[in-house]
């Protein structure tokens, strides 16, 4: 039980979300700048979707529940599917390569569950773009709140509880519920939050990635239950929160406040602790010029909530992988790059990667412990030098965001294995167009 947040903390939390919900069933707009990050988000979420499909995993997943209910809605080269069965796939696909979104305050992705939530439902219903990016933004802003509020214990995994709160308030924004309702759904997803464990990382096994699909399916469920009438308690979050969070829950933010404009994108697919050791040896590899035969030492410090929850070494499954610092370094040295090929078996087991990897000792930075500073240093010697690089900001964090077009390269890059690069160019070039009125399910039908 929560020890730490008193009655008082809780009430707070609850009355910034309830009054940010109030606020966006009366606000006539989308803020400029947040519309921008919204469509980003998009970009970048769908980006990972159609990476993930195809996993072979995932495109069976698709196919059984595209054969057994079909519906309206569809991916490029996929069967028919339901508005949830479709949700269900994109959430899964979503976060296969763990190369999507994240947010620092809620500790997880926040837009995840949402955006594939959407996809499907705002097809079937003929709704705006406007309506998406809307939806997209107040579902994430009450997402993030309640990661921020309801912290998970150790041992636990973010993909499987709160992600569903924020589905249950988009999808009331997309079937335009009031805000009495969207409350509602809010405290009928909160009555049944599940608990989901961090384990299938630490045994490279991949239920987690059905993680997702369960939240978005508890949205939907949440929303049109309020939707058809069906009622729960006002103070659900505040009895979830009492009974079930740990004792880290972070300050209650404004009202106001724009997390969607908080969150990083990933140049790399892998968990973002990795990513420090990743961009430091992409820098070493260009002072080498690429000629790694001669390394034979290379130290990795690192601040200790990474090598907590990404220290997997000789990893022999792509989930594992997704959460290995030293990996992360020796794929930068050996390739490159950490895209999403590296967990094709071709370069996962390659010998001169693994003799790398080996390599790699790391080291806990013990000055940064209880602190929220996140920091890495690499060095690397060879017969000859020693190379040592530096990093404390990531590509894609708000300080230094990938832009529009890098965001667009990446969504072409991650889809051309099922959509033409001349339908993406369409489908990108129509979502940035700021087009009034325009359907949802127009844009969609640019990338067949």
């Amino acid at each position: 039980m929560s020890e730490t947040l008193n009655q008082a903390v809780h009430e707070e939390h609850l009355r910034s979300i309830e009054t940010l919900i109030e606020h966006y069933a009366n606000a006539e707009s989308l803020p400029a700048q947040v519309r921008d990050r919204a469509r980003e988000m998009l970009i970048d979420t769908l980006a990972c979707i159609f990476e993930g499909r195809g996993a072979a995993e995932v495109s069976a997943f698709e196919r059984s529940l595209g054969s057994n209910e079909a519906g309206s809605f569809r991916f490029p080269g996929g069967p028919l599917l339901s508005s949830w069965s479709g949700a269900s796939v994109s959430a899964m696909a979503s976060t296969w390569s763990e190369a999507c979104e994240g947010l620092p305050y809620a500790h997880g992705r926040p837009g995840l569950a949402i955006v594939s939530a959407l996809l499907a439902l705002a097809v079937e219903r003929q709704s705006t773009l406007d309506d998406v990016l809307r939806s997209l933004t107040v579902g994430y802003e009450v997402g993030a709140r309640c990661g921020g509020w309801l912290r998970i214990r150790p041992g636990m995994h973010v993909d499987g509880n709160w992600p569903g709160l924020g589905v249950a308030v988009a999808v009331s924004s997309l079937l335009h519920l009031t805000a009495e309702q969207t409350i509602i759904a809010l405290n009928i997803a909160a009555c049944q939050l599940p608990e989901s464990l961090y384990l299938p990382i630490k045994t490279g096994t991949n239920a987690r990635n059905t993680y997702l699909p369960h939240s978005a399916l508890l949205g939907l469920m949440s929303a049109f239950s309020a939707q058809a009438g069906l009622t729960a308690p006002r103070r659900a979050l505040i009895e979830y929160a009492q009974i079930h969070s740990c004792d880290s829950g972070l300050p209650v933010p404004a009202y106001d406040h724009s997390f969607i404009e908080d969150a990083y994108f990933k140049p790399f697919a892998s968990a973002r602790h990795v990513h420090y050791g990743v961009e430091a040896a992409l820098k070493v590899r260009q002072k080498l010029n690429e000629s790694i035969g001669d390394i034979n030492k290379i130290v990795l410090k690192i601040y200790p909530e990474a090598a907590t929850y990404a220290g997997n070494r000789d990893p022999q499954a792509m989930i594992t992988g997704q959460f290995s610092l030293t990996l992360g370094v020796a794929s930068a040295l050996r390739f490159g790059h950490m895209n999403p090929e590296i967990y094709t078996p071709s370069l996962f087991f390659d010998h001169e990667l693994r003799k790398l990897e080996q390599l790699v000792e790391i080291v806990v930075d013990n000055q940064l412990t209880n602190s929220s500073v996140r920091r890495a240093e690499l060095s690397v010697d060879t017969k000859s030098a020693k190379y040592v690089e530096k990093i404390e900001y990531l590509k894609g964090d708000p300080a230094s965001p990938l832009s529009q077009q890098e965001l667009a390269d990446k969504f072409f890059r991650y889809s051309q294995h099922r959509v033409a690069r001349i339908s993406a160019q369409k489908f990108i070039d129509e979502l940035l167009a700021n087009k009034a009125g325009l359907k949802f399910a127009d844009l969609w039908n640019l990338l067949f």
